[in-house]
């Protein structure tokens, strides 16, 4: 591959696709395992509400950085 940002980008994107995938397999599944279903629900619950705050920035840094490069385009 010859283009380092796209694989930097694909690398990153992979890092964080297999840490959230093990986050919901394996912490759910041990919380299952030792401490029941009810008990995993709640933490699944848990992890999605942890999950709305940091997805409202996202989004927020994501519509700025695509307004930032609207107007630059614009002012060319």
């Amino acid at each position: 591959m010859t283009d380092l940002r796209k694989y930097a980008s694909q690398t990153t994107f992979r890092l964080i696709a297999g840490a959230l995938l093990l986050l919901f397999t394996v912490g759910l599944g041990l919380i299952w395992l030792i401490y029941g279903l009810s008990a995993a629900l709640m933490g699944l619950f848990c992890l999605l509400g942890a999950f709305v705050p940091i997805g409202l920035v996202w989004l927020a840094l994501f519509g700025l950085d695509a307004l930032v490069r609207r107007l630059n385009r614009d002012e060319l």
